[in-house]
């Protein structure tokens, strides 16, 4: 693990990690504070720089773990947040990023994005992203849990300006390979993996077990890697015990085979028609 963590170009020309840190599920109990920040930093020290975090992960809990973890490291570090659908209005925008800027202890957030569609017309959140960025509370701006459709609307409410849809993707998810990742590709547009190694489930699959023991690795490692095989999609798994952490970097740097891919297509088939999206 001794090369750094890969990276990928948003369509701004900035290069950030493939391999990142998710925090949901921190920030839910005052007791799990020092064991998750410390999960952060050891997951900055080797590299992931990317740290993902949302208003709504632990009711704001989460971006106040995230502050403690970039104490002292915060122009390392490539910091992504989330709007609420319910705040996403042209001033409920801004007072919420100003919200989460204050728990985060910073003054800018790198990439700011609405969590999921809501009722506030998109024009109105992409002005009010715009608005943050001139006023350089923001650097970066995008969304989550979009799909192709949605992708469209955005792009006629002025939305030219997107760097990246965050989605589900994993094994088990596959329905975006049909045509949202295509699409974001032709685009030049980054896509993020959240929960890319799933709820625990591909974890203690037998079939990825199977492959993970040619490979010398965990099945939790062949579900990230297999995400990560693509150049252009953002993995952001959250983990909290400091190997599970180790795990997920060294995942980068597997290599699976076209046997394995192919095994992988066996258990776990890739969508041959539109699917909805999916979303957790």
């Amino acid at each position: 693990m001794s090369d750094p963590v890969r990276t990928t170009r948003l369509p701004s020309g900035i290069d950030v990690p493939v391999l990142g840190l998710g925090t949901w599920n921190m920030g839910e109990d005052r007791r799990r504070h020092a064991e998750e920040v410390a999960a952060l930093k050891l997951g900055l020290d080797l590299g992931m720089t990317l740290v993902d975090t949302a208003e709504m992960y632990g009711s704001g809990g989460a971006e106040e773990v995230v502050r403690d973890a970039i104490a002292g490291r915060r122009d390392a570090v490539f910091l992504v947040s989330k709007v609420l659908p319910s705040n996403a209005s042209r001033a409920g925008t801004v007072r919420a990023c100003e919200a989460s800027l204050k728990r985060l202890g910073t003054d800018r957030i790198d990439l700011y994005l609405l969590h999921w569609r809501g009722g506030v017309p998109l024009a109105e959140t992409v002005a009010a992203f715009e608005a943050l960025k001139q006023a350089g509370k923001i650097r970066h701006w995008g969304v989550s849990n979009f799909d192709t459709e949605d992708m469209e609307e955005l792009a006629d409410a002025g939305g030219s300006g997107v760097e990246t849809n965050q989605v589900l993707y994993n094994l088990s998810e596959r329905g975006i390979e049909y045509d949202l990742l295509p699409e974001a590709a032709a685009r030049g547009l980054s896509v993020m993996a959240y929960s890319p190694v799933g709820q625990g489930d591909l974890a203690r699959d037998a079939r990825i077990a199977r492959i993970a023991a040619r490979q010398n690795a965990t099945a939790a490692q062949v579900a990230l890697a297999f995400v990560l095989r693509k150049p252009d999609i953002i993995a952001i798994p959250k983990a909290v015990r400091p190997q599970h952490v180790r795990e997920n970097r060294a995942a980068l740097d597997i290599v699976l085979t076209d046997a394995d891919l192919k095994e992988l297509d066996a258990a776990f088939p890739p969508p041959r028609r539109k699917q909805r999206l999916a979303m957790i």
